[in-house]
């Protein structure tokens, strides 16, 4: 079932994305070289508990962290961990989930550590133009399938490959609510947008290839090949016109967005 929000239940979940638009904006801060990602998510549960939310992820499914810190050619859902230590020329995927009076919000974004290849910039940036892309296909009149063509179009165009495992969601009260939002073409256009419809977008393009593997931990999955993977992830809502991006507070829309 799709849940339709009411003028109330979208300003809670606009308020918890603001919430945690700040928490990643301060994580991103961090990100430097010599850095564990168990510190990134020790400093992020601290920032969403200081303002009152709850972390999404800490517990989910087991999971046992408050973010996922992917690095490289991992994809989603990398664990933090005191062991793993962030060099210079690494990328990482962060993505952080926020619940406040009871609403929830996700996003992810991918960053450079020092200096990167001009590869690896290209990839993000590349990443965060799919977002876009497909997002601007979240109109009224135009269905799911829509936004996953433009996204992998914009991917393929510039040479990289759409990740296929792994799909945006619905979101609200619960973090994973219908519909998938693929990021991909597939053979049914989907169902069409609807007004006050809350959906998790989410992007993740690598270099070589869209096949992957999840690793021995049972959560952390990796590209096959090795290849670079990028992730870029915004809460967006359904309204007359383009999309409101409710994890990203005082984001408007420009011609050339």
């Amino acid at each position: 079932m799709i849940f339709i929000k009411n003028p109330v239940q979208i300003q809670k979940m606009r308020d918890a994305g603001k919430v945690l638009y700040e928490v990643l904006q301060r994580i991103v801060s961090q990100v430097k070289p010599g850095i564990t990602t168990k510190e990134l998510d020790i400093f992020a549960e601290n920032l969403i508990r200081k303002a009152n939310a709850i972390p999404s992820f800490l517990g989910y499914m087991g999971f046992p962290a408050s973010i996922c810190t992917s690095i490289n050619q991992q994809v989603v859902h990398g664990i933090p961990s005191h062991d793993v230590v962030l060099n210079e020329g690494d990328i990482i995927s962060i993505d952080c989930g926020v619940i406040l009076d009871g609403w929830q919000s996700d996003s992810a974004i991918t960053v450079g550590v020092g200096k990167i290849s001009a590869e690896a910039e290209k990839l993000i940036k590349v990443t965060e133009e799919c977002f876009f892309a497909g997002v601007r296909q979240a109109v009224l009149g135009k269905r799911l399938g829509d936004l996953g063509e433009a996204i992998q179009n914009h991917a393929e165009k510039n040479g990289f490959y759409v990740i296929k495992n792994y799909t945006g969601h619905g979101i609200g009260k619960d973090m994973h609510e219908e519909p998938s939002v693929y990021n991909y073409r597939t053979n049914r256009r989907g169902i069409r947008f609807m007004k006050n419809m809350t959906l998790a977008v989410e992007p993740m393009i690598a270099i070589g290839t869209s096949e992957t593997k999840v690793l021995n931990d049972e959560w952390t999955v990796e590209t096959t090949d090795g290849s670079l993977c990028s992730h870029y992830e915004h809460t967006i809502l359904i309204n007359d016109g383009l999309p409101e991006l409710l994890s990203y507070p005082g984001f408007t829309w420009k011609e050339d967005a």
